[in-house]
């Protein structure tokens, strides 16, 4: 099977789940700027989550970019990785309903944590079958952020119990960690 069925899906999921996490954006009672401040902690966890999809999007585009063909192993490992990728949304809106409150921020960092691992499951599933693994390896090479973000995620996950700033604030610093686009893959797929 060719890479453009997964490609299809996978860009399907992830746009119902931005969608998804919209709808979890609700309308003020008031006509006035101050109704708005209520809904910031919804806003800032939505904002959040969106830039993480956003990220794991693009990586994922990328990723499949360097992926030749597609076996069951990769389906599933993607599948995977999507089933983690859904319950951002879930997560998302406990976590802004509540505040930021210690479990359903826990609860958050755990998705995220285990949407990386997913990451890199499939990553090293598709570098073992591929021809181009050579290239693929060579282009994640050490791969420091997809080494230090899963790290930073348990380290966090804990930490919200007793230091709620800086949990939350090493989710984000993960999120901008990964907003400078990675352009390994393609530069290396380039240059052969």
């Amino acid at each position: 099977m060719g890479r453009g069925r997964l490609e299809a899906f996978s860009d399907g999921v992830i746009a119902i789940l931005i969608t998804i996490l919209v709808l979890e954006l609700k309308v003020p009672q008031g006509s006035d700027l101050s109704a708005l401040l209520p809904l910031l902690p919804v806003f800032l966890s939505y904002a959040l989550s969106f830039v993480y999809l956003a990220i794991y999007w693009n990586n994922h585009h990328h990723l499949l970019h360097a992926t030749q063909r597609v076996t069951g192993g990769i389906l599933w490992a993607n599948l995977h990785l999507l089933f983690w990728l859904s319950l951002i949304s879930f997560a998302t809106a406990w976590m802004g309903e509540n505040h930021f409150s210690a479990t359903p921020t826990a609860l958050y960092g755990f998705v995220l944590l285990m949407a990386a691992i997913a990451y890199w499951i499939l990553q090293r599933t598709i570098i073992s079958d591929q021809r181009v693994a050579p290239l693929l390896a060579q282009a994640i090479g050490r791969d420091l952020k997809g080494n230090v973000s899963p790290l930073m995620y348990a380290v966090a996950i804990p930490l919200r119990y007793y230091d709620q700033r800086l949990s939350q604030g090493m989710y984000t610093l993960v999120a901008l960690m990964w907003l400078i686009p990675d352009r390994r893959i393609t530069r290396v797929l380039r240059s052969n």
